[in-house]
């Protein structure tokens, strides 16, 4: 039997990027997201172009019984997952005192706890094949603290941490585990994080999602295990490495300034 990957936030950008790459490839795909019309849609259309199996959940994964609704599902219909993609995930743009509680920790949900889930759930299924792959969505925003991106950054920290923790865990298993992380992309993140609009400094940074989702997809099989897609993200994630912290969260501020 065929094996299948598994993509949360699979009904636009960067997922959606990366399921058509895989369907390429002859993966069938289990997608995850909370728009049914999107996910009936792109379902019909990797079908008919690459005739390949393709399952949609359609599903709220901020929710925090989401993930365990996920491997249910997955159970349930005995899907054998060999890649697994922790794409879902959004930002809030403004200070941390003026933002909703509520939402900031909606956030984090999504962000961190449904990922740790939902890998822990998956996992056991991973190890059972004889090759499998873990790809965590993280961004460059994890490489320094952001101001007005505050809670939104931290959470991309801790997904770059958790990565490299478990891909040495797993290094002698058939799991490898990578972590990519985007610099900003032009997909729906700026309008739902509340941003009016990128900084110019920002936007010369801005990348297509099919464009990191060919890199991700190279690096994921690469075996690689930070993947940061575009020469410009990758001297602005590292260069974090040799400078002030002050000096680099002066800059970030800088670039999505209220």
């Amino acid at each position: 039997m065929s094996t299948y990957a598994l993509i949360t936030g699979a009904s636009k950008g960067i997922g959606k990027s990366i399921a058509y790459i895989l369907a390429s490839r002859k993966y069938n795909l289990l997608l995850v997201a909370r728009s049914e019309d999107d996910l009936l849609a792109i379902k019909n259309d990797l079908v008919i172009k690459f005739d390949i199996g393709v399952e949609i959940l359609t599903l709220d994964l901020s929710d925090p019984a989401s993930a365990l609704q996920v491997k249910e599902w997955v159970d349930r219909n005995s899907y054998p997952v060999s890649i697994l993609v922790n794409n879902a995930g959004y930002g809030l743009w403004g200070e941390f005192e003026h933002l909703s509680k509520d939402q900031q920790l909606n956030m984090l949900q999504l962000n961190i706890t449904t990922v740790v889930e939902l890998t822990y759930y998956i996992l056991p299924l991973l190890k059972a094949q004889k090759e499998s792959y873990i790809l965590n969505v993280s961004s460059t925003a994890a490489y320094q603290a952001v101001p007005t991106l505050a809670l939104y950054a931290a959470s991309k920290a801790f997904i770059l941490s958790f990565t490299r923790a478990l891909r040495f865990e797993l290094k002698n298993s058939s799991v490898s585990v990578s972590c990519l992380c985007p610099g900003p992309v032009n997909t729906g993140f700026a309008e739902r994080a509340g941003l009016n609009g990128l900084s110019q400094v920002a936007q010369k940074f801005n990348m297509n999602p099919d464009q990191v989702a060919a890199t991700a997809v190279k690096g994921l099989f690469n075996k690689k295990s930070e993947i940061i897609p575009g020469i410009t993200n990758m001297i602005s994630a590292y260069g974090s490495r040799f400078f002030p912290k002050s000096l680099i969260e002066k800059i970030a501020a800088g670039i999505y300034k209220l």
